[in-house]
């Protein structure tokens, strides 16, 4: 049995406070929502914080705001579990619900939140081990080693970015405020991701992922989500397809954001394929041959995951182009 390293449990009540904590405890101190993520980590040795800053007391962080003609404000705080059943998410956002809906199993997700989802620690094959088994091989870069094993020559790590939630929030071009002891900052939830599988966030030190905004739908605008994993619950995606389009008079395409997940250390926009598929029509299966076959060009899956590497690379391409035909009805 894995257990888990000591550490100090804070329990604030605001986020201020929380905020404070985190700023006075510097690298020492990490931010706990459900716990998902972290705690699996900790007990393998992943994360190893002297202090823990607990954050389900903060109410604030639970907070909703707005409705679907303005705008929805969703605390990080928010349970994935109610964020899959929630009737205005349905109705205005079904992408984001049925993401929510697809990560790990019903229990995980009644603790996991949206914030966490987001902040998720990138995966390989080599760095989601036992402590032990790391030792094994004289570790990694991303933690106590000098060596990526996925590409040995690398000066960068390459573990994966494995949200679901994420590539729906940056198609959906929603946005995200992060707080910290100096105050807010808000961002595009597609620039709080960097493309490094160590400093995989541009959070910085201090500051708390504290609210997620969600853009009124319009009309003509639709949206969707798809996910490939070996099983049908709990495993992580090895890929995810986020695909938003505005539709014009005659079915034409007036705007469309393609991202995928699971293919890079973060969510990969694939701005080419989107801009290809604006004029066009989705109906048209040469269209959706070519936006799928640009947007498989971003995906450059290594060898840090499930299945074949040169399969999920294929995979890619068929995916966003189920997705494509989902949004043409």
């Amino acid at each position: 049995m894995m257990r888990l390293p000591r550490f100090r449990y804070h329990a604030p009540r605001l986020l201020s406070e929380a905020a404070a904590l985190l700023a006075d405890l510097g690298p020492e101190a990490m931010p706990l929502a459900g716990g998902t993520d972290l705690l699996p980590n900790m007990k393998r040795r992943q994360q190893t914080p002297a202090h823990v800053v607990g954050l389900r007391g903060v109410e604030a962080l639970s907070a909703r705001s707005g409705d679907p003609a303005r705008g929805l404000t969703l605390g990080a705080m928010t349970r994935l579990a109610s964020l899959e059943q929630d009737g205005q998410v349905l109705a205005a956002w079904p992408a984001l619900a049925r993401a929510a809906g697809l990560v790990a199993s019903p229990p995980l997700r009644n603790m996991a939140t949206l914030g966490g989802n987001l902040c998720l620690d990138t995966r390989c094959t080599y760095y989601d081990q036992s402590e032990p088994w790391r030792a094994s091989i004289g570790y990694c870069m991303k933690r106590e080693g000098e060596v990526c094993w996925v590409a040995p020559g690398s000066e960068r790590c390459w573990a994966v970015s494995s949200s679901d939630t994420a590539p729906v929030l940056c198609a959906l071009g929603a946005e995200v405020t992060l707080t910290s002891k100096a105050g807010d900052r808000r961002i595009p939830a597609q620039a709080l991701f960097a493309d490094d599988g160590m400093q995989y966030l541009t959070r910085r030190p201090g500051e708390i992922l504290s609210a997620i905004h969600l853009p009124p739908p319009r009309p003509g605008e639709k949206a969707t989500y798809l996910k490939l994993r070996r099983r049908g619950s709990i495993d992580f995606p090895v890929l995810g397809v986020a695909a938003r389009v505005k539709l014009g008079a005659g079915g034409a395409v007036e705007e469309a954001h393609l991202v995928l997940g699971a293919v890079g250390s973060r969510p990969q926009a694939a701005e080419e394929a989107s801009k290809f598929l604006v004029g066009k029509r989705l109906g048209d299966a040469e269209v959706v041959a070519e936006a799928s076959r640009l947007a498989s060009q971003v995906a450059k899956p290594m060898q840090n995951t499930d299945f074949g590497l040169a399969w999920r690379k294929q995979a890619a391409r068929e995916w966003v182009a189920r997705a494509l035909r989902e949004l043409a009805g």
